[in-house]
């Protein structure tokens, strides 16, 4: 049984691991668009991702069926890849099986576009660099 100096001791440690870890995360400066923009960028990260997102986003609907098959993608890793896919917001849809139907998420489609562009169009010219 725990005795009521056990139960303060453990609640005063708990108490400044939490101030500890208060103090290490400081407040963000990112903007959510940032963030967002971040987070396509992630998923895009990968030659596959991006192979999957060119594939689905030159169908006119969803896509039934084992997308390994219509790519030179291993069918082991497939699934890991529509999920980080799904988990960003690029792609929707059903991605187990045995429902296996998904395509590009249009309205996060054009906001990845956006960000994308404006991040690119942002940079200043130079007259010299380093």
């Amino acid at each position: 049984m725990l005795s009521v100096q056990n139960i303060v001791r453990s609640f005063a440690n708990y108490e400044q691991l939490n101030f500890i870890a208060m103090s290490l995360c400081k407040d963000k400066d990112y903007t959510i668009d940032n963030e967002q923009l971040a987070r396509f960028a992630k998923a895009m990260g990968h030659p596959a991702r991006i192979t999957i997102l060119q594939f689905l986003a030159s169908l006119e609907s969803c896509y039934f069926g084992d997308i390994h098959n219509e790519l030179p993608i291993a069918k082991a890793t497939v699934s890991q890849h529509l999920k980080e896919l799904k988990d960003a917001g690029l792609i929707q849809g059903e991605i187990e099986t045995p429902k296996v139907k998904y395509c590009i998420n249009r309205e996060n489609w054009y906001k990845a576009q956006a960000f994308f562009e404006t991040f690119f169009e942002s940079r200043k010219e130079k007259t010299n660099c380093c």
